[in-house]
């Protein structure tokens, strides 16, 4: 089950997918597990309050640029000129695509080295490449399965069988909030979202008050972008009032019936309580210079990455931008057309965010992730196009504890599959982890009679990128 957020008339989807109408005269943040059957253990800690991690982390907060679809690594990140040599031939016959594709294609798209570095970047995003002395780019990530869906969970949650946390729900279990007026783990994805995608941003079987908040960034009216972020039947003073008698009627049950699922209910109204003075100035980009604005773009993607540095600058812990919610980053047909419009709408908008960050002394302490759930094939579908590629694709990181200009695996000459350190999913998040202060395999939370984590029973940290 999943909840979008809703100031004041709560919905949730139930597990049949059935609108379900709360309708408590306040609303909620979108609780995943509230109506999970699953017991939640009582010890496990509900406050949102900042917690220590383990030890002195690089990163205190954390941005995901995701494009979902599949953007092709041979095409933005890891220069491929053996496919010019060979464009038109077959692979060799050891290097099977999972599907029947076509002949070599070489990338149309011009390689550049950039910084002090040299680091290889597409010309698709010369604006971004101008900070690639921050950049470590990871081109030997290796995925499970060429299908989205799986892939798109175990980028997100770790595990592409079963629904898990999310990350963004890990580093809340672990970290708490900075700022208790704003969720600390925001999901912007413009123009919505299908259900099933609401799992990528879910709590699973941690406590609900760690779930993502989505926030829909192509409105710029507050009261469009979060809904009924002011309540239209009860003032500030009459909704204390009612909150107050939820705390009264909660505590009468007693220690003995206690239930974390309505302590994380109850929250998230307080939560939703106090967003009602403090998004709206948040959310609010007329209070940005004019200057700033032009630096990112007057786009919806524009928008989105200013408000996430808004958001990041007032204590959320953890915003993830999703990119190619309408038109994913899914190109089986005309790559070359397809690709240079979507990267040139957040080419600007990422190279802005990086430069403000900079100017801003946070980069410093900020993590920042780029990619997808895969890459795309070296070979053409349609003559055009590339099938999916779980094999080999790249993501890159700045940032927080990131050592730039650094390189890290390659795949194969033609950018087929891995090749030279093999990275897992898993791998990556024990890296992310260990920049925000943990120990992958200590950050656990005790379910079903054991002991889980976001890695499973994996993952290394690549301490190769790290500074």
């Amino acid at each position: 089950m999943q909840a979008r957020i809703n100031l004041v008339g709560a919905q949730a989807f139930s597990r049949r997918g059935m609108l379900t109408s709360v309708g408590m005269g306040m609303g909620m943040l979108g609780l995943g597990s509230l109506f999970a059957d699953e017991a939640i253990s009582p010890s496990s800690g509900q406050s949102l309050a900042p917690k220590k991690p383990h030890f002195a982390p690089r990163a205190k907060r954390m941005v995901h640029f995701f494009l979902n679809g599949g953007p092709s690594h041979v095409d933005t990140f890891d220069p491929k000129p053996r496919l010019l040599e060979m464009a038109g031939q077959s692979l060799p016959g050891s290097l099977r695509t999972e599907r029947k594709t076509g002949a070599i294609l070489p990338s149309p798209f011009r390689f550049d080295r950039y910084g002090e570095s040299g680091l290889e970047i597409s010309e698709l995003f010369a604006k971004t490449a101008a900070h690639a002395d921050s950049i470590a780019v990871i081109r030997s990530m290796v995925a499970q399965v060429p299908n989205h869906e799986p892939s798109l969970m175990l980028m997100n949650c770790g595990d592409s069988v079963q629904p898990r946390p999310s990350l963004g729900a890990w580093l809340m279990y672990g970290l708490g909030s900075v700022n208790q007026n704003l969720p600390g783990f925001i999901a912007m994805c413009p123009g919505g979202y299908p259900i099933k995608d609401t799992a990528n941003w879910q709590s699973g079987f941690l406590p609900g008050a760690f779930q993502g908040t989505y926030v829909d960034p192509k409105h710029q009216e507050i009261e469009r972008l979060i809904e009924n972020v002011r309540s239209p039947h009860a003032s500030l003073t009459q909704q204390r009032k009612q909150l107050d008698l939820l705390h009264q009627l909660e505590k009468q049950r007693g220690e003995a019936a206690r239930d974390s699922r309505l302590e994380a209910r109850i929250e998230s109204f307080e939560l939703a309580f106090r967003m009602q003075t403090e998004a709206a100035e948040a959310f609010d980009l007329s209070q940005e210079s004019a200057s700033t604005r032009e630096l990112y773009g007057d786009s919806t993607h524009g928008r989105q990455t200013l408000i996430a540095r808004r958001l990041l600058e007032r204590g959320v812990r953890y915003v993830q931008l999703w990119h190619g919610a309408g038109q994913p980053w899914d190109h089986h047909s005309e790559i070359e057309k397809n690709l240079r419009t979507q990267c040139g709408e957040i080419d600007q908008p990422i190279a802005a965010f990086l430069t403000d960050l900079k100017q801003r002394g946070m980069l410093e302490d900020t993590l920042v992730l780029w990619g997808g759930e895969f890459g795309r094939t070296p070979v053409s579908e349609g003559g055009n196009g590339r099938d999916h590629n779980h094999y080999g694709f790249s993501v890159w990181m700045a940032g927080g504890g990131i050592r730039g200009g650094t390189v890290y695996g390659a795949t194969d000459e033609f950018g087929f599959k891995a090749e030279q350190n093999p990275t897992s999913v898993h791998d990556l998040h024990a890296t992310i982890l260990h920049l925000m202060g943990f120990d992958h395999e200590r950050l656990t939370y005790r379910y079903a009679g054991r002991d889980f984590r976001l890695t499973d029973v994996h993952g290394n940290v690549i301490h190769e990128v790290i500074s």
